[in-house]
Formats: structure tokens, C-alpha cells, sequence
């Protein structure tokens, strides 16, 4: 009897572990840091990096009996899947990141500064009011945001992409988007949920 409960249990433990490694979902809360990292460090903020708490697994304390060895099989690939990591430093992402800072160093923050320019709903920037562009200047603004744009869409696509996952695009452009809003600085223009602009 014995012996018929230990191979069930193990046929259970086989089962379930390729369940919990098959099922690929987007890691929320990990997309969330990396976009608060990404766009602190283009926005030239402060972005201290928090490793993740080791968790230390309990000894087994029966010597083995199958309910340990089903432990032992399911935590591991359990604590992997709660514990995911994004990948978002690439060569490609680094030199997005190089020449985005630059923008906002220069021409994109004072857009920014100045109103004419805000921060969509989808995470992309927009001219919110040419007017405040002299007209001598909107062509370069307008090639600014068109710059800023290319770079976004390149950056979501890519840490898709690095991360094996490019149906994840989307939903690394939302956390993206949302992350862009809450980092704007006092004075920036966003696009609320219904697309109408705010003023942080």
C-alpha cells in the first residue's frame, strides 16, 4: 500500500510541476520594476536596486516520506513562477535608453517643461499644443516626438523580444505607459484614461 501511494504521489508531483512550468503568464510585478528602473534612469532619477529576498526552503524533517519529496519537486518550480525576472538590458534597449535621456536632457524636456508636448495613454508622447512652439521651431519638434516614438515602440518590441516573449509587447507597453505618468514631473501633460490632458 505503501509503495502504490509513493508512485501516486510522484505521478501527482510529475504532473503538477509540468503544469506549473507550462503555464507562462505576463509577470505583472516584475514588468512594473523594470519600467520604473528603465524610465528612472531616463529621467535621471535615482533607481536603487532591491534584490529579490531569498527564500530558504524548510529541511525536510521526515526523512523522506513521499509528501517531502513531492515538496521538494513542486516549491522550486512553484517559486520560479512567482518569482519571475524581466529582461530589459540589451544592447538594443541600451542605446534607446542613451539617446531618450538625451532627449529629455534637451529638446523633449523643455517640450515637456513648456506644455506643448505630454505623455499619451498608450506610452507614447504627443503635441499637446503647438502654439507653444514657435513656429520657426515645430518642424524640429515635431521630428523630436516622432524621434521619442520610433525609439518607445523599438524599446517595447525589444524587451518582448528578449524576453522570448513577443505577445507580451502590449502588455509591456501598458505597464510602460502607466509607469511614464507616474514618473512625469510637476508641470508635464498626460492623457487620462479617456484621452483628455492633465496637468501633473
Amino acid at each position: 500500500m505503501r509503495k502504490l501511494v509513493y508512485v501516486v504521489l510522484t505521478s501527482l508531483a510529475v504532473a503538477l510541476v509540468g503544469c506549473v512550468t507550462i503555464n507562462v503568464y505576463f509577470p505583472e510585478a516584475a514588468a512594473q520594476k523594470a519600467a520604473d528602473q528603465f524610465i528612472g534612469n531616463v529621467l535621471n532619477e535615482a533607481a536603487p536596486a532591491t534584490p529579490a529576498p531569498k527564500v530558504q526552503k524548510p529541511a525536510a524533517k521526515d526523512g523522506g516520506q513521499p509528501s517531502a519529496m513531492l515538496l521538494d519537486l513542486l516549491v522550486p518550480a512553484a517559486y520560479a513562477a512567482d518569482t519571475p525576472n524581466i529582461r530589459i538590458q540589451t544592447a538594443a534597449t541600451e542605446a534607446i535608453r542613451g539617446r531618450m535621456q538625451g532627449r529629455f536632457q534637451g529638446a523633449l524636456g523643455d517640450l515637456l517643461d513648456s506644455g506643448a508636448v505630454g505623455f499619451t495613454r498608450d506610452g507614447m508622447v504627443a503635441m499637446r499644443d503647438a502654439a507653444k512652439v514657435p513656429l520657426s521651431q515645430r518642424a524640429q519638434a515635431n521630428a523630436t516626438v516622432a524621434d521619442e516614438n520610433r525609439d518607445r515602440t523599438a524599446l517595447y518590441r525589444e524587451i518582448a523580444n528578449a524576453n522570448n516573449h513577443p505577445e507580451w509587447e502590449a502588455q509591456i507597453r501598458a505597464t510602460f505607459a502607466k509607469t511614464w505618468i507616474e514618473k512625469a514631473h510637476a508641470g508635464w501633460y498626460y492623457q487620462d484614461a479617456s484621452g483628455a490632458w492633465q496637468k501633473k
